[in-house]
């Protein structure tokens, strides 16, 4: 059963937001790193790829605001 993310330890959020941003970091670097003129192919869709990057600014984003939102919580009580 899929548990609430208020019951989950405090530890084990934050492994996962970090796990998120990490994963997120290296998705944005690989996906950064396409449209380089030595790695860009002709095949290359830029536009994708500008999403894709979106996507993982996002993805980091939200993962940053977890950590925040979880370490403010714990500095509080």
């Amino acid at each position: 059963s899929a548990s609430l993310p208020s019951q989950k330890p405090k530890s084990e959020l934050v492994r996962t937001s970090l796990r998120l941003l990490t994963s997120s970091a290296y998705r944005l670097q690989c996906e950064c790193k396409k449209t380089l003129p030595v790695e860009t192919c002709p095949s290359t869709d830029i536009q994708l790829v500008t999403q894709q990057v979106i996507q993982c600014a996002y993805d980091i984003a939200k993962a940053a605001k977890q950590l925040v939102t979880i370490t403010t919580k714990e500095n509080n009580n």
